[in-house]
């Protein structure tokens, strides 16, 4: 079976750490679809989105996680947003040209990485930390030694295969039960860094487990699919109209004769007539009321 588009989870009988691989080809192409980005901020993309989907199976909740990485430099923001379904979305925001090959600090220069967990139940959380690592997988990396003390390894790998975008990578990460032994961990890691992106792209998960541990007793738990979703609708964009005053959505009426909501996430377009937002007005009053009540 295809392995594309699922994420594993996959533990060490005989060492106290789990790893995850995922595959992203369709959701990595949904989210560039409708963008005309450069060729580094493709790969950026790719490299968060992995990031994310590997991170969302390390949480144990209901609900949201966003990663994005804000900066002073031509790449002003990339953010990606999961949930706990593995429903991704995601989007860049330029300020200027990037070359193609620009490294991480040249696209988002003074930055840094702000990870956000939204749980259904209970606290949000908000991890910050400052762009010092050469890659996405080292920012994230360097996250895990600040908030959660667990000795995390990321390996992403980002590309084309069979002509589309493809995005893939690996997570390993010490149990919280574990007992000493780094060296396992590090030889493991060491394993794990071996793998080839076209390995990774074009393999199913069982060969990528035997040909990286084939010493190891590994046992492998059934895949999760990940896909591309967006949570725009007319409703949340009209809740959005809602709240801007009437005098500038007049104003938008009299220039455009309608208001067009885009989403930037999937190049939806939510299109408002003066008809639209009459209604809205008659019975969004009432809606507004009774929003404020929650």
């Amino acid at each position: 079976m295809s392995n594309s588009d699922l994420l594993y989870r996959y533990l060490f009988e005989k060492h106290d750490v789990r790893g995850e691989l995922v595959t992203l080809n369709e959701t990595y192409g949904h989210i560039l679809e409708n963008h005309d980005y450069p060729v580094a901020v493709q790969r950026l993309l790719g490299e968060m989105l992995v990031a994310t989907s590997l991170l969302t199976a390390t949480l144990k909740f209901d609900g949201d996680i966003t990663v994005q990485l804000q900066g002073d430099g031509p790449v002003k923001l990339a953010v990606i947003n999961g949930n706990n379904q593995q429903q991704m979305r995601g989007v860049a925001r330029l300020q200027a040209e990037v070359d193609d090959n620009a490294t991480l600090k040249q696209m988002l220069g003074n930055g840094y990485l702000v990870i956000t967990i939204m749980p259904k139940e209970g606290e949000r959380y908000q991890g910050v930390v400052g762009l010092e690592g050469e890659t996405v997988s080292e920012c994230i990396e360097a996250y895990f030694r600040q908030s959660e003390q667990l000795p995390t390894r990321l390996f992403i790998k980002t590309g084309a295969h069979q002509g589309k975008a493809a995005a893939a990578g690996i997570l390993l990460q010490v149990l919280p039960a574990h007992k000493g032994n780094d060296s396992e961990y590090e030889h493991l890691a060491m394993l794990t860094e071996t793998i080839k992106a076209e390995e990774l792209f074009s393999l199913n998960v069982e060969d990528i487990l035997y040909r990286l541990y084939h010493e190891e007793d590994v046992t492998l738990f059934e895949g999760q699919k990940v896909s591309f979703h967006c949570t725009c609708s007319r409703e949340r964009c009209a809740q959005a109209l809602i709240t801007i005053s009437p005098e500038e959505i007049d104003a938008l009426l009299t220039e455009e004769g309608h208001i067009d909501m885009h989403c930037d996430y999937c190049g939806s377009h939510y299109i408002f007539e003066k008809m639209d937002i009459e209604s809205l007005r008659l019975n969004g009053g009432t809606n507004m009321e009774s929003n404020n009540h929650h």
